[in-house]
């Protein structure tokens, strides 16, 4: 189990800061200028990151996401400009999204930071990053030019289960020919894997890596996902008794449970973990990123509102009478997000089981980025190519 530790996260100004040097002297607008053309914000020396924020205002701060840790870190003025800044320690690898607040009498703003390139994306908009000194993006990340692209097919099926038509892309690797089978693996949301994960990118490196095996990726898609992915039945019968038989009768599959993987991310996660519970023997495999494993056994108010009630009923229900689900489950988590508890919490009992679990925490948040990074581990562990079982 790999747990990074998490510090306290403070605002400090002691040391030669970059900052501190600038503050301690009078400095012209040409001088603030020159300094922020020299530096890349926010800036990072060592563990201490500055935010800076360039603008007349009554009042800017730091809007982050990190679980635990006051969440609205005010800035200061640098007297005698229109400069603000404040200094947060962070841990090595930390990779944070934030935004900056400002405000002028009783009227606030919030948007991203207008000095940092750096910007991720998802579904409900976007947030500037702070990449923290030692945190990388993942070489699996970028595309390679030695790479071949595989080839995304539009997949539409009509479900009975659901009572809707579903939409869904099929990626084949590269070198998929008829002649050979391939590993299954579905992942939920599907399409926010594919646009704000990289996910099509990453599969494309891994597999011409020889890190994973070729294999065939179905992105499937919700309908209404806070009805469809918390235990809901139609959804299971749906991947296992739709999805699953039109897929092995018009592609190459191996028909295994260990040869099939059930992928996803939040309420995915309890998505993937349900549709598996109910279809004892399907899938062998599940990849779980920061699941939404929601439960009360051990408090009284799971905080969710009521989108979480049937997860927390199921999660309730799964704790009381735990039962092998998959034989392998790689799960991941940020520290910097709420469900890290949970998810801490639920490895002991898949492990109880018999399950062989591999659980890695991150300095991150509940991201797509997090997930974006924790392809790579995980896709090789799940389906691992020639060149891992080399090596391992």
């Amino acid at each position: 189990m790999s747990q990074p530790t998490p510090y306290p996260m403070t605002p400090r100004h002691k040391g030669k800061l970059a900052i501190n040097e600038l503050r301690a002297r009078s400095v012209t607008a040409e001088e603030v200028s020159a300094f922020l053309a020299q530096h890349e914000v926010p800036i990072v020396e060592g563990a201490k990151c500055t935010f800076l924020h360039r603008g007349e205002a009554d009042g800017v701060a730091v809007r982050h996401r990190i679980v635990n840790q006051p969440q609205h870190v005010p800035m200061k003025r640098i007297e005698g400009t229109d400069l603000w800044y404040v200094t947060i320690e962070l841990p090595a690898a930390s990779r944070v999204e934030y935004q900056i607040e400002v405000r002028f009498g009783a009227a606030v703003e919030t948007f991203n930071d207008p000095l940092n390139p750096h910007v991720a994306h998802s579904p409900v908009g976007s947030s500037s990053v702070c990449q923290a000194a030692g945190y990388e993006v993942p070489e699996w990340v970028y595309p390679q030019a030695d790479a071949r692209p595989g080839e995304l097919i539009d997949l539409i099926l009509p479900s009975k289960a659901l009572r809707r038509t579903t939409h869904n892309r099929v990626y084949l690797p590269a070198r998929f020919r008829r002649s050979s089978t391939y590993p299954l693996l579905v992942v939920h949301d599907g399409d926010d894997y594919l646009t704000y994960s990289a996910m099509r990118t990453v599969l494309d490196n891994l597999i011409h890596e020889l890190d994973m095996a070729e294999t065939v990726v179905v992105f499937s898609n919700p309908g209404d996902r806070l009805r469809e992915y918390p235990n809901y039945a139609p959804h299971a019968r749906h991947l296992t008794r739709e999805l699953l038989p039109h897929l092995e009768e018009s592609l190459p599959l191996v028909r295994r449970p260990d040869a099939r993987c059930l992928m996803g991310a939040s309420f995915g996660g309890v998505a993937s973990l349900s549709t598996a519970a109910r279809s004892k023997g399907t899938w062998g495999n599940l990849f779980l990123q920061s699941g939404s494993f929601v439960f009360t056994d051990i408090g009284s108010d799971h905080g969710g509102g009521p989108a979480f009630d049937p997860v927390v009923k199921f999660m309730n229900a799964y704790r009381a009478k735990p039962k092998m689900v998959a034989e392998r489950m790689f799960i991941t988590c940020g520290v910097y997000e709420p469900l890290i508890v949970p998810n801490r919490s639920m490895v002991p009992v898949f492990e109880s089981t018999g399950a062989q679990v591999r659980y890695v925490e991150s300095r991150d948040g509940h991201s797509w980025e997090n997930w974006r990074d924790r392809l790579g581990d995980g896709l090789s562990w799940i389906f691992p190519g020639p060149q891992k079982l080399v090596y391992e």
